[in-house]
């Protein structure tokens, strides 16, 4: 009796077809689907194609460092770190800055160790960004930025660049700026279009931002790649814009560990302390053995400091190797991939020429379109060259017989 009383009561809701539809048209990103990066990564898997799409190297990280990751889990180093992260490399990493830009962050209240430079951007983001804040995104843009913007109310402002230089044109850039800007984002050294930011546009950026309270949100997780004499212009070498500024950078990518997962972020008290407030409640702290390994680890600059010529000479093989082939190409300024224009080869649109490429010829590279405003074709396709020599090797013969 008490049963069927209750069921008397209470109706029972089960969901239907209808519900979750309901669901999904309420989406906050309704119009984001699978990743290009997972997408091209499962083909190329299904094809057992050469991946020189996504971003990872393929040879091992060094092992003095796997080594003081091992020394730290044996030390007992395995609880909570610090919700700012461990304060020693806090430390090092402010030294770091200081000496490579002349910027002094403190340790305790504006650097915040990130599980990647990804939860870093995605952090700053949602600290900041409310329903109807503008926010200026340089095209083509790595694809977190965007969704973040969306997920907290934001609106996307695109600045397109154009193919095959990728400048920025400061005069429409600022024509972009509106009362409802509230942030900038730009990543230097650029990934895809591997292009590198010159003192002289940093200079831009700052007169231009300067009588506003615009936020700039700066991306450098390629940081320690540039190539040919290029200097990395860090948001934190000039003041106004340091002022203004969350660096984000990424030690996956700096010492080929990206399944780490292991970023930092710096930025002024005044910023940092509302990046803190959301970080403590989306992930607390990171990985507390990784961060006692990293603190010695950056003791020792020639670690990051060797990186240019590390990587230009694959940079430098990979296009030597190519040099007979139908491509045409601009050496890439930084970061660890290079763009290839295939108009000799074919004037399919590049998600076409790409899809082609890993079906019929057996190698994997990222379309362009993907990061461009409404997909827009510029005949390129991004190939990494972070990747052992027998792999470029491999590579480079496939590219050649096109």
């Amino acid at each position: 009796m008490t049963g069927l009383f209750f069921m008397s009561v209470f109706k029972i809701h089960t969901f239907t077809t209808m519900d979750y539809e309901q669901h999904i048209s309420t989406s906050k990103l309704p119009d984001v689907k699978t990743t290009i990066f997972t997408t091209v990564g499962n083909l190329a898997r299904k094809h057992h194609a050469i991946d020189l799409s996504q971003g990872f190297p393929n040879f091992k990280a060094d092992e003095k460092l796997k080594s003081m990751v091992n020394d730290a889990l044996i030390a007992g180093h395995n609880q909570y770190a610090p919700m700012q992260g461990f304060y020693g490399l806090r430390e090092v990493i402010s030294e770091k800055i200081a000496s490579l830009h002349q910027r002094t962050y403190s340790p305790a209240d504006e650097v915040t160790i990130t599980v990647g430079a990804t939860q870093a951007i995605f952090t700053a983001i949602t600290a900041f960004i409310n329903k109807g804040d503008e926010v200026i995104v340089i095209k083509p843009a790595y694809d977190c930025y965007e969704p973040a913007i969306t997920l907290n109310g934001g609106i996307p402002v695109y600045v397109q660049l154009d193919a095959p230089d990728y400048k920025i044109d400061w005069s429409a850039f600022e024509t972009k700026i509106t009362d409802k800007t509230k942030m900038v984002i730009i990543n230097t050294p650029h990934n895809p279009t591997c292009t590198v930011l010159t003192k002289s546009d940093m200079d831009q950026l700052e007169k231009i931002l300067k009588p506003t309270n615009i936020i700039l949100l700066s991306d450098e997780v390629y940081e320690h790649i540039t190539f040919d004499g290029q200097v990395h212009e860090s948001a934190s070498r000039f003041p106004d814009l340091a002022n203004r500024s969350f660096v984000c950078a990424s030690f996956g990518k700096t010492f080929h560990v990206t399944g780490w997962k292991m970023g930092y972020c710096v930025a002024p008290i005044e910023l940092m302390s509302e990046f803190r407030k959301v970080h403590q409640f989306a992930v607390f702290c990171v990985d507390h053995p990784v961060q006692r390994a990293l603190a010695n680890y950056l003791k020792h600059p020639s670690h990051y400091l060797d990186l240019n010529n590390f990587y230009q000479e694959k940079r430098d093989f990979f296009l030597d190797g190519i040099k007979s082939s139908k491509f045409k190409f601009k050496p890439c300024q930084g970061t660890y991939f290079q763009l290839l224009d295939y108009t000799q080869i074919s004037m399919d649109k590049d998600e076409v020429i790409g899809k082609r490429l890993i079906t019929e010829n057996g190698i994997a590279s990222i379309p362009i379109s993907s990061f461009n405003v409404e997909n827009r074709n510029d005949y390129m396709l991004r190939f990494c060259f972070a990747k052992k020599k027998e792999t470029l090797e491999q590579a480079v013969e496939i590219l050649c017989k096109l």
